[in-house]
């Protein structure tokens, strides 16, 4: 049996507003039915994306396909498509049932059908028997959901929405990842979500692009994005990362011996890499992938160990957040360490030895020259 078509398809859509190019040659597929998140910082153009995709605006060049059909030319009104916004625009003097029923309304279905399908969207998002409340009477998470049931009732193709969990408090916004995901199960509708905020992007997407300066530079599941990102930018980015700058100084293989600034040396695994002997990089390391190790485990030979210095621990639930300073290159490296074990009880001023496997960190080219 054949997979069915995707539910949105991007072709070499590029936005210009005069000289500035928002977007640039963007490509990208959603697959029926599933959770896409555009990632990036404020300003690298993922809101002109969506707006391109509402019908909000007109790509510069390129096509968008929903459905299989291109929707170039056509008004937002008669594209398969709803968005839920930032601010969630609910209409203040109407109730959650005319809220709701809104679309419906203007689409002339009859009063009796809206009635039903409210009734019946309503109950989906949890929300039974409110039709007849006030917007204000109800709490943040429930105005989320009748944003959503808002746009669904209208049985749209893909929902759109744009960053609506940012007015949220952060354990409201924690509480509504698990649900806007559980209603995207349920609904099956394909779901394009735009954020800058990339907890929301890991927890809840089947897929995610990291989007900069108005390109991809990477799509895939989360977990490939977070442990192997394809470039510098999305290693920064995405998580929690020490760097390093550093030169190669001997190619083995996949595996590139470094010198740091100081003249430390590490080793690091980067396989099909292409790097060269003298060539500048960056090295990015997650604070997860270090572990502290007893005395005399140091002291046997072995691939990035080093004595240092905790500067700081931080509780942070599960783990403490260490802040050690390397003796022998002083750069600060944050670890991530268990609550439990032999170094729990760690503490500021404590020396202490740090290792990481070579095939835990991420090597790119620094910017510029070799």
């Amino acid at each position: 049996m054949l997979p069915a078509p995707p539910d949105l398809i991007c072709r070499d859509i590029t936005k210009h507003f005069d000289a500035f190019r928002a977007v640039d040659h963007v490509n990208f597929e959603v697959p029926q039915g599933s959770f896409f998140s555009i990632l990036g910082p404020s300003g690298c153009g993922k809101t002109t994306l969506l707006r391109m995709i509402a019908g909000f605006q007109e790509p510069t060049s390129g096509d968008l396909l929903i459905k299989g059909k291109s929707v170039i030319g056509v008004p937002p009104n008669r594209r398969p498509v709803s968005m839920v916004f930032q601010h969630l625009a609910l209409f203040p003097t109407m109730n959650i049932g005319d809220n709701v029923g809104f679309g419906l309304r203007q689409r002339g279905v009859a009063r009796a059908e809206i009635r039903r399908r409210v009734d019946d969207v309503l109950d989906r998002v949890g929300l039974p028997g409110v039709s007849a409340r006030r917007v204000d009477q109800l709490s943040g998470g429930q105005k989320q959901r009748v944003a959503i049931a808002r746009c669904m009732v209208l049985e749209p193709d893909v929902l759109l929405l744009d960053e609506p969990l940012g007015a949220l408090d952060q354990k409201l916004r924690e509480h509504m990842k698990v649900e806007l995901k559980s209603l995207q199960a349920a609904f099956n509708t394909t779901f394009v979500y735009i954020t800058h905020d990339q907890s929301e992007a890991l927890v809840m997407s089947d897929n995610v692009a990291v989007m900069n300066k108005g390109q991809f530079e990477q799509i895939g599941p989360p977990q490939e994005v977070y442990h192997r990102p394809a470039t510098a930018f999305v290693a920064g980015f995405v998580g929690d990362a020490n760097t390093f700058e550093a030169k190669v100084t001997a190619v083995n293989g996949s595996m590139l011996t470094l010198a740091t600034q100081t003249g430390a040396q590490m080793n690091v695994s980067a396989p099909q890499s292409g790097f060269d002997t003298g060539q500048r990089v960056d090295v990015f390391l997650r604070p997860e992938a270090i572990e502290l190790v007893a005395s005399d485990m140091a002291a046997q030979n072995g691939d990035n160990i080093s004595p240092g210095t905790v500067t700081s621990v931080l509780f942070n639930g599960a783990n403490s957040a260490l802040t050690v300073r390397d003796t022998a290159t002083g750069a600060m490296i944050n670890v991530a360490l268990p609550q439990t074990g032999a170094f729990a009880g760690i503490g500021t001023g404590d020396t202490v030895y740090t290792r990481w496997d070579p095939t835990k960190a991420r090597c790119y080219a620094a910017p510029g020259v070799k």
